[in-house]
């Protein structure tokens, strides 16, 4: 079974990345191997992907309902494995959505908002690249193992 207490500077990676508690939580789940955390993390891929093109689709058709409710869903599955970053974008952008600050306070008008999400998306994209590199690399897989 893996652990995510290995080498300092992979700890170090992975705080950056990760919220190791909810991570460690997640993988202290699993038996004699890695295969149930590991279905859950590569789930967790496809969803994002799929939302992050639901997104995209979002911010053309300037649907910023749907941005919001796609924001609150990604935030929470990254909330759930413990990637960090995506969630706190998914967040931002959940709030801007709704015509609020990042921070879920004031208000923001419509042109605002939307020049706010295609940035916090942009960032979003980025996390979950690294996201998923570094979990990738803790399964010990490769892009042509999927």
């Amino acid at each position: 079974m893996s652990s995510i207490d290995g080498d300092v500077s992979d700890d170090e990676l992975g705080n950056n990345i990760l919220d190791l508690e909810v991570f460690d939580q997640l993988i202290s789940m699993d038996d004699e191997d890695d295969e149930f955390s590991q279905q859950i993390v590569y789930n967790y891929f496809e969803q994002a992907e799929t939302t992050f093109s639901n997104m995209d689709k979002a911010i053309k058709a300037r649907d910023l309902a749907r941005l919001s409710e796609l924001g609150h869903f990604l935030k929470g599955s990254s909330a759930s494995i413990g990637v960090k970053r995506v969630r706190d974008c998914c967040e931002h952008i959940q709030h801007l959505g709704r015509l609020k600050n990042t921070d879920g306070e004031g208000q923001v008008d419509e042109e605002t908002a939307l020049e706010e999400i295609v940035k916090e998306l942009e960032e979003g994209k980025k996390e979950y690249q690294k996201a998923k590199e570094f979990l990738r690399f803790f399964y010990e897989q490769d892009d042509d193992d999927e």
